[in-house]
């Protein structure tokens, strides 16, 4: 039976098996302070690519120290995290998948002894309060994501997604909630942008497979940034190449949401016909039924999940068998298919 879900998905090149794909979730799970990959991530990422993902996005990996979420952060802020790296995506492409990394600075929200860098001295609901970033510190920010983008590719990733999004540093920029600047960083929308516009074509430099930008459409606070502001700002990465917008929303501010099934699904579908861009939708996607209706009635062009592939590693397998559709488990496991 022909189901959306499992078509094909083509970028710059580079086909998915199907529409399925393992959202970024940090592991925490890096020893030693170092950043480097652990045994952990060698059992964890591949186990998702046998059970039939389309793309694997690692979780948020630090372009920097001082850009970590927590000491147990993965990073790819120096050279010898290549290898560790090269490893892990060649599990994962052995298995099927297509393998992507998240490339992300923490911002204000890094949970470290050391100084932190954000837009603006406001601090995280009760965080720690971050450095305003100087102009010197953020152009080494720039050329921070540009090495990170080089290593990216040396590892032999397929996709890099900027982590734009839940309130790091590269969304802290974008919002008027947490960019309080007045030199050409702030100040208006434009200002605001100039950031992510500087580092994805710092990655542009070193990159040019498929490029991901992770976004929250959504800041559910008053003065904050809305949809309508997110589809401007999608609209200038799109015309400086972005591929695909991975919808997300949150996490600027603290914020009430109002969560079900799908919740940010809309956020996607209008991305995509108002921005003319393709789009990921993530948040509460469980059931295979729904993924399709999603893919199917073009509100996104992939889906990503997160929690339900911690529960379940071979979600796509499971949702193949009860859409009907005819995939090919690993050899191995033909057994119990």
């Amino acid at each position: 039976m022909d189901r959306k879900l499992f078509s094909t998905f083509t970028i710059k090149n580079t086909t998915f098996r199907n529409r399925v794909v393992m959202s970024p979730m940090c592991m925490y799970s890096s020893p030693n302070k170092d950043g480097k990959v652990a045994d952990w991530h060698l059992v964890h990422y591949p186990t998702r690519a046998v059970g039939g993902v389309g793309l694997i996005i690692v979780e948020a990996t630090a372009v920097s120290p001082e850009g970590r979420i927590s000491y147990r952060d993965l990073g790819i802020w120096d050279d010898e995290h290549i290898e560790g790296l090269q490893r892990l995506v060649s599990l994962i492409q052995q298995n099927g998948a297509k393998a992507g990394i998240q490339l992300a600075h923490a911002g204000r929200k890094a949970d470290l002894e050391e100084t932190i860098l954000a837009p603006s001295a406001i601090p995280f609901a009760t965080m720690k309060t971050p450095k305003a970033a100087d102009l010197e510190e953020i152009q080494g920010i720039v050329h921070k994501f540009r090495e990170a983008a080089r290593r990216a590719k040396e590892a032999g990733f397929d996709v890099i997604e900027i982590h734009a999004a839940h309130g790091y540093l590269l969304n802290e920029f974008l919002s008027p909630l947490s960019n309080h600047r007045e030199d050409e960083y702030g100040g208006n929308a434009d200002n605001r942008y100039r950031l992510l516009g500087e580092v994805i074509e710092a990655i542009k430099q070193e990159w040019n497979g498929p490029l991901f930008v992770r976004i929250s459409a959504e800041e559910y606070a008053e003065g904050g940034n809305h949809l309508e502001d997110y589809v401007s700002y999608v609209r200038k990465m799109k015309e400086q190449g972005v591929d695909l917008i991975d919808c997300s929303s949150g996490a600027l501010v603290p914020a009430h949401i109002d969560i079900f099934p799908g919740y940010q699904v809309h956020l996607s579908e209008q991305i995509r016909h108002q921005a003319d861009i393709s789009t990921g939708a993530v948040g509460l996607i469980t059931c295979p039924q729904h993924a399709e209706e999603i893919i199917g009635n073009g509100r996104a062009d992939l889906v990503l999940l997160g929690r339900e592939l911690l529960k379940d590693p071979y979600w796509t397998l499971h949702a193949a068998k009860e859409l009907g559709v005819e995939i090919q488990p690993p050899k191995q496991y033909d057994r119990a298919f």
